[in-house]
């Protein structure tokens, strides 16, 4: 007589608590780590191992940093086995949806206070971007956020800046001061002589036309550099 073991790795035979699907239903997204959150969107694992397994060596690549994870290409997320360009797509999908509801326009124009109001802004739309993109928000006489601007997207090494259609879009929006906000794909944070100059010729151009320039802010991954802090604008 032949005797069947349980394959271990298969999910159905954890208890109902430990399955990401069923965890979340008995106690709610907030209680799943990452990888069980991630578990989810691979749907499944391979014979060798658990989704939760999979997902666990997929964050594990990446420091556990979800920021890297949404960089990582579809060709690079393939090398990993057990996942196909289904889940990959699944992941990126995901994550951009994730960065793009971070991004989302709330009712409540927010309030720059400080220069890590800006950040929590306008970060999660330049910090896992592997080229150069810059940003101008702008901002009524309270200093509250009118709306968000990309002024252009370049490569690795930089982007043009053209301050007629900086302070057009300024002009056009209302706007009585802007922030500036570029990112460093290269993760250096301290701005370039090129990135002084620029925000010179801005704050010049805008005493003209009476817009302020109050900020400026370099974007590397998870941390960011402000020109204001440092007394530069």
């Amino acid at each position: 007589m032949k005797t069947y073991i349980e394959n271990p790795l298969n999910i159905k035979s954890w208890a109902e608590e430990d399955r990401p699907r069923e965890k979340m239903i008995l106690k709610g997204r907030h209680n799943l780590s990452d990888a069980e959150l991630l578990a989810i969107l691979l749907g499944s694992g391979s014979r060798h191992e658990t989704a939760v397994a999979l997902a666990q060596r997929i964050l594990k690549s990446v420091n556990s940093d979800l920021n890297e994870l949404g960089k990582r290409t579809l060709a690079e997320l393939k090398k990993f086995r057990g996942v196909g360009e289904a889940k990959a797509i699944s992941i990126i999908a995901a994550l951009e949806l994730g960065r793009r509801r971070q991004l989302s326009d709330i009712r409540e124009k927010p309030q720059i206070k400080v220069s890590k109001d800006v950040f929590d802004l306008i970060g999660p739309l330049l910090s896992d971007l592997s080229y150069e993109e810059f940003w101008i928000l702008l901002l009524n006489r309270a200093n509250k956020v009118l709306g968000k601007e990309l002024i252009s997207r370049g490569g690795v090494v930089g982007t043009v800046v053209d301050a007629k259609i900086i302070f057009k879009k300024a002009i056009e929006g209302n706007a009585v001061s802007i922030i500036l906000c570029h990112n460093h794909p290269s993760g250096t944070l301290r701005p370039s002589q090129s990135d002084i100059d620029i925000t010179k010729r801005l704050k010049a151009a805008g005493e003209t036309l009476e817009i302020g320039i109050i900020d400026h802010l370099i974007i590397a991954g998870n941390s960011y550099y402000s020109f204001a802090d440092h007394g530069l604008v």
